[in-house]
């Protein structure tokens, strides 16, 4: 049915014209439908709201050589938007900021800025990167800045192509300190990065200014000290060293060595005060569903003995693949795995949790007993209360003692989503221990010998890893930076990618001091020694 004179409602050929516009590109089509809609004073069109976004759209991706003014174009849509009464959303401020900041940046930044103010809505990340790119593009780092503030007032971090902006604004504009502020940002925020922030942190370390920005001498210990204290892969307190520096492309070897400077690359740990922080959250929880007297008690009696260097899910480990007619609660495998870890640990022995409801029945088998009294008399065997849940125990122990867990258990259980930490998929990638057998004897997968994120060493070089599609960590491509002539770590100081491999026992490091590795090729993880 034709559209009566006079009509104010949405037209339907308009529409398809629109998405036919949309599908081509053709910008200029689409404003001239728009005109014709808009321009009859007798029965002017009403255009929806999501048809005035949908031009918006098209005029932020206009291709400028066959449309040549689209930010012109964009404000007469939105004049009409709001002259309309139709109400904008965030979509439609972030295009209209889009095309606007191509040749108006302070505009565009302008309207991100009052989005919440003006219209009650809430900018997004989305809203705020054409703005940040016009003025990587203007070469205006404190307008940048300035964005980058107003981002973080908003609730919102930058993300690896905000960070790449960040960093190309502040190499251009040669700060050194902010280029070494926005490199740890990158650091918090990726694993791995992108060939174009790959090539910006190329072009900075080849610049003359990054050849001046540092200094010549520094406290040795205490950067080895902050190094621990940040889990092992950056220390944080700025350039070291001075002079031009070297870029490669390399690869790293299947035990972190790199394939130039030869340092060894870490396994980097969440920090001491997250891993404080995070063992908290799960004593808090833990009490609110445990008898509180129980577990209480365990952490009173943790304090007291915090020697272990490995924490074991007995119940996980006993029950592994019994489930056959004669399989059972089987502490023969419970004693392999204690054997093998005692064998890493030079005969240091863990803390196995186990409920006590197993303990009465598994006491009436001799052998049994045999062993139950062994892991006893050594301090090995904490048994938890009648109505507890045991994972809450092993898990705070490896938490809070800072060493790690044996369990092949995926920790996916309602429990742990109660966590709700972004801490804790990082903390159980370099924490837990998963096992099986093999002819009785226990085999244990020990965490990443190194983490494939960007490090930051003692003597001031950096490993910075590139993005590989195929997760094959043995094609990996790192960035190796360091000083020219002095990115090799000085034989005389024994350590491994920034952190010192015999660290002196003391309550930061836990004392987790013990090698795991069998070749006893030693490293440091942060705050324990490389795992295999």
């Amino acid at each position: 049915m034709a559209r009566r004179r006079g009509s104010k409602g949405p037209n339907p050929d308009l529409s398809r014209t629109l998405t036919d516009c949309t599908r081509r590109g053709d910008a200029a089509a689409a404003m001239a439908a728009f005109d014709d809609a808009v321009s009859d004073p007798d029965a002017p069109t009403r255009l929806a709201a999501h048809q005035y976004n949908q031009l918006l759209h098209l005029l932020a991706t206009a291709d400028r050589s066959s449309f040549p003014s689209p930010a012109a174009a964009a404000r007469r849509v939105f004049d009409h938007m709001l002259q309309a009464g139709a109400p904008p959303s965030e979509a439609t401020i972030t295009s209209l900021a889009r095309v606007t900041a191509a040749s108006a940046a302070d505009e565009a930044f302008q309207l991100v800025a009052t989005m919440k103010e003006k219209h009650g809505l809430a900018p997004r990340l989305r809203s705020y990167s054409p703005v940040l790119a016009a003025f990587r593009r203007a070469g205006d780092a404190s307008k940048a800045y300035a964005v980058e503030a107003h981002m973080a007032a908003s609730g919102l971090s930058p993300e690896e192509p905000e960070l790449a902006a960040l960093l190309d604004v502040s190499c251009t504009a040669g700060d050194a300190d902010k280029v070494y502020e926005y490199m740890h940002k990158l650091r918090q925020t990726v694993d791995c990065v992108g060939e174009e922030t790959a090539q910006v942190l190329e072009a900075w370390f080849g610049s003359d200014r990054a050849a001046m920005a540092g200094k010549a001498e520094w406290d040795a210990a205490e950067v080895k000290h902050a190094i621990v204290l940040n889990g092992g892969g950056s220390h944080q307190l700025g350039w070291l060293g001075t002079g031009p520096w070297t870029v490669q492309r390399v690869t790293a070897g299947a035990d972190g060595q790199c394939g130039s400077c030869k340092c060894r690359l870490a396994c980097v740990d969440i920090d001491m005060e997250e891993t404080q922080r995070f063992a908290d959250s799960v004593a808090a929880l833990a009490l609110e569903r445990e008898t509180k007297a129980n577990f209480r008690r365990f952490q009173e009696w943790l304090e007291e003995n915090k020697e272990y260097e490995a924490i074991v899910d007995g119940a996980n480990i006993a029950l592994y693949q019994q489930n056959f007619a004669e399989g059972g609660f089987s502490l023969t495998q419970l004693d392999a795995v204690i054997t093998e870890l005692r064998g890493r640990y030079h005969g240091k022995w863990p803390l196995v949790i186990l409920h006590n409801k197993r303990i009465a029945k598994l006491m009436e088998n001799l052998s049994n007993r045999h062993l139950i009294e062994t892991w006893r008399a050594n301090g090995a065997l904490y048994t938890t209360p009648s109505g507890s849940n045991d994972d809450w125990y092993w898990l705070y122990a490896a938490i809070k003692l800072n060493c790690l867990l044996v369990t092949n258990d995926e920790m996916r259980d309602h429990i742990f989503e109660l966590l709700g930490s972004s801490f804790f998929p990082k903390w159980k990638q370099r924490h837990r221990v998963k096992y099986t057998f093999n002819k009785g004897k226990a085999v244990l997968v020990m965490p990443p010998p190194y983490s494939s994120e960007i490090q930051e060493s003692e003597v001031g070089s950096w490993h910075v890893p590139m993005e590989e599609k195929s997760g094959d960590e043995r094609v990996r491509i790192w960035l190796c930076i360091g000083r020219t002539g002095t990115c090799k770590v000085p034989d005389k100081v024994p350590t491994t990618n920034g952190v010192v491999q015999e660290v002196p026992p003391n309550e930061a490091s836990n004392r987790v001091r013990q090698s795991l590795q069998e070749d006893k090729a030693e490293s440091i993880t942060g705050k324990r020694k490389d795992r295999e």
